[in-house]
């Protein structure tokens, strides 16, 4: 079956907003082009300054991940401009094989 994609990341309240508008303008049709992509959800959660962004998106294989993140898709795959964006930059995404999907 396909396997999840999890991606975290933290922005300072006051630019979440732009960051937002960054990720739906140039993440979205960067992982839009991999073929393999199934599904994408991008979610944020804003608390006591911080916004946190989770990325999670559906692949067919971690044949079609590599495409999209290279040799070792454990690795996070980042942009120049997140350094503009995020506090730090976590090192490691997490991949989980979707055993059941009801």
């Amino acid at each position: 079956m396909a396997v999840m994609r999890l991606w975290h990341g933290r922005v300072p309240i006051e630019k979440a907003d732009e960051y937002e508008k960054f990720l739906i303008e140039r993440a979205v049709p960067d992982y839009g082009s991999v073929d393999g992509l199934l599904k994408l959800y991008f979610m944020r959660k804003d608390e006591e300054g911080v916004a946190h962004f989770l990325l999670v998106t559906i692949w067919d294989s971690m044949e079609s991940i590599k495409k999209f993140a290279g040799e070792n898709p454990e690795i996070a795959k980042y942009y120049p401009e997140d350094d503009d964006f995020l506090l730090e930059k976590e090192k490691y995404v997490q991949h989980y094989r979707i055993f059941y999907e009801g």
